[in-house]
């Protein structure tokens, strides 16, 4: 505690350098450079798929914003309360934005590492800031469909196709390969690939930075913004539904929240920026967001079980690790992500098929997990942890679903009543139910 004291009174007294963004049209490479501390951060994005006569304007603004928020991803390594960037300016609106993504978006981050919102930087207004593109036009109607091996987004292509409306998948990967489940979805995958500074990130590490997570939807929105302006889209579908809206704690005023960047209002904060900054025509948001997480496991279920239902992993424990391969998804049957999909699908799915995902495993039985199940369920003030996962009424529901379903499907405590509505509908963009 004394040295991660140190550094972080050592870090308030410096600031945060936003240093330069640039494309590189010769690779398709889009590269950040930051500065915090002595270290000096660089990441890179590359892209497969580009399109002749792409809008340059349209894609200054998007790398800007991402550009931003990549930054998180090294200002938490020192966080300063104050930020320094350069030449560009930015207005109030912007300021707001960017606040709210390095306060709230990295709330889980402060509370980890004991540090309030006092401790977090502060973007202000530095001038009015660049109006977004004038009559931005798409070359390619198909939109951008956001891809990550889970049920939302294979639920989402699944329901595209059941409309039979064209789009393109595109998966960001860290590695040199990607879920083959993804094959199996109609339309050409496009890919793109984020390389972070794992070297400098250790470099940190190593003089006393800290480590944390950071608001990884928006920084993987951003990216897909750019490549939809290279693929002249101006459409980008992501599968979120109704969930990370439950405050884990709270220091003083900042809600803690592992999912803010999955929130509504974080949705609608992206799009309206992408509205106001990058070109009015460009969309982005969830058709999904409209359901509960259980409504989506049903639907998954329903309609892409019998395709997907052995290929496709919501496991962050067997997957999805910076670097590594992740062409063969699996679940770990240990973690907090297994135990909220088992609770999700155990309504819908017979326990010995639910089981085969996990080795022949019943996740209730194991005693393992019991304290797992008591933090998602609230049972003896037990907290959930940091994770994606359903609301707490939700997943109580869920519980009793698949109980009255099947015996075997029983836990090893008590779990209250709820009388939370999977079916109903909550709000969304009015322009994504055409999707769906």
């Amino acid at each position: 505690r004394g040295n991660q004291y140190k550094t972080i009174v050592e870090s308030l007294s410096t600031s945060f350098q936003f240093i330069d963004y640039q494309f590189d049209t010769q690779t398709n490479t889009a590269q950040f450079r930051y500065r915090n501390k002595d270290i000096e951060f660089e990441e890179c994005a590359e892209f497969e798929t580009v399109a002749d006569g792409y809008n340059a304007e349209a894609l200054d603004k998007a790398l800007f914003l991402a550009f931003i928020l990549i930054g998180t991803s090294y200002y938490k390594t020192f966080p300063s309360q104050s930020v320094e960037l350069g030449d560009h300016a930015i207005d109030a609106w912007q300021a707001r934005f960017f606040n709210s993504v390095y306060q709230e978006g990295l709330s889980q981050f402060a509370f980890e590492n004991n540090l309030t919102r006092e401790n977090l930087t502060t973007f202000e207004p530095s001038g009015s800031a660049d109006a977004a593109v004038d009559g931005y036009t798409a070359q390619d109607a198909k939109p951008l469909v956001l891809q990550s091996g889970g049920k939302d987004s294979l639920l989402l292509a699944e329901l595209l196709k059941s409309k039979a409306l064209n789009f393109s998948p595109w998966y960001l990967t860290n590695s040199d390969t990607h879920p083959r489940v993804l094959e199996g979805i109609e339309g050409e995958l496009t890919l793109a690939r984020r390389s972070l500074d794992r070297e400098n990130l250790a470099k940190a590490k190593q003089q006393g930075g800290l480590d944390g997570h950071v608001p990884v939807t928006y920084i993987v929105l951003s990216i897909a913004l750019i490549q939809a302006i290279l693929a002249g889209k101006d459409t980008i579908l992501t599968a979120i539904g109704h969930e990370g809206e439950e405050p884990y704690t709270y220091i003083s005023d900042l809600p803690v929240m592992h999912q803010w960047a999955k929130t509504w209002k974080a949705e609608q904060q992206f799009a309206e920026y992408v509205k106001t900054y990058v070109a009015e025509s460009i969309h982005v948001g969830s058709p999904l967001r409209r359901y509960s997480e259980l409504k989506i496991a049903q639907l998954f279920v329903e309609q892409c079980w019998g395709r997907y239902g052995h290929e496709f992993s919501s496991c962050n424990i067997g997957n999805y690790k910076q670097g590594q391969a992740n062409d063969t998804l699996t679940w770990c049957g240990n973690c907090a992500k297994c135990a909220n999909s088992f609770l999700l699908f155990a309504p819908f799915v017979p326990p010995q098929q639910l089981a085969d995902l996990f080795g022949g495993q019943n996740l209730f039985k194991k005693t393992s997990l019991t304290k797992t199940f008591k933090g998602l369920l609230e049972i003896d003030g037990i907290a959930k942890e940091f994770e994606c996962v359903g609301e707490r009424d939700e997943l109580r529901l869920a519980y009793h679903m698949a109980h009255k379903k099947f015996d075997e499907y029983t836990l090893l405590f008590d779990v209250p009543e709820s009388d939370f509505d999977h079916d109903r509908e909550y709000p969304a963009q009015s322009w994504t139910e055409r999707f769906i």
